[in-house]
């Protein structure tokens, strides 16, 4: 049987002192698209973050494509064919957005095919518009679009999202979604974290809610609507 492209058992995180994570166990089976959802704080990112080693201490077991990680540097995991994009983008405003894209280095492994500047910009037409403006001249949707852009062209294939609806215009998110459901199509791995339901709930295969560090409620988009009175508990301020 093919391993998932993540598997994560009884995982363990920390910030210094901060013990963040208590036990999360969670799989994103290959070209599936599973959501993270939950309160701020509730340690959504620091899963994204603790799969990539950008947390402190990590315990348990975390496997890309059936390698155990914990102990491995990020530049290694990240050459195992994963793709981070935080909520902060990490423009580099000096560059042009064709300079941006060009910037990471291309993964080597069997299942990376790096996507090519021109698909990428069909993909985005507003990329390709404004591939010689500097990253300070983007607009909020550009940006987040290069950033998903600039992950593709390492030839990842597992993407990491980490709340890349949030703060934009509608006409930029529903582009974001039909974005999603095109790599989707063509056999992408996606975990993403999501704040904006109404975003997440069309294209993920799998929810899971994480509360104080630890899966709340998981369940697959078939049962989406018999789990709502639960999501609604779950996910209220």
């Amino acid at each position: 049987m093919e391993s998932p492209a993540i598997e994560l058992s009884d995982v363990h995180a920390w910030y210094g002192e901060s013990h963040i994570l208590h036990g999360i166990s969670l799989s994103v089976q290959k070209g599936q698209v599973l959501t993270l959802l939950g309160r701020n704080g509730a340690g959504r990112t620091t899963t994204l973050r603790a799969i990539m080693g950008l947390t402190g201490e990590r315990r348990g077991s975390i496997k890309v494509h059936g390698v155990e990680t914990i102990g491995m540097p990020t530049h290694t995991i990240a050459h195992l064919g994963l793709g981070y994009c935080p909520e902060e983008r990490g423009i580099f405003a000096s560059l042009t957005t064709e300079e941006n894209l060009r910037l990471p280095p291309l993964l080597s492994t069997p299942r990376s095919t790096p996507m090519s500047e021109e698909a990428i910009y069909a993909m985005f037409p507003n990329l390709a518009e404004r591939r010689q403006s500097p990253g300070t001249r983007l607009s909020g949707g550009e940006q987040q679009m290069l950033a998903v852009a600039r992950i593709l062209r390492t030839g990842a294939d597992i993407l990491l999202l980490d709340e890349i609806s949030e703060g934009l215009a509608p006409v930029i998110v529903q582009a974001l979604a039909r974005m999603i459901t095109t790599l989707k199509s063509q056999g992408f791995t996606i975990l993403m974290v999501e704040q904006n339901f109404r975003f997440a709930a069309p294209l993920a295969d799998y929810f899971i809610v994480v509360e104080h560090g630890e899966v709340a409620l998981s369940f697959p988009a078939v049962e989406l609507a018999s789990k709502q009175a639960e999501l609604d508990v779950l996910l209220s301020v």
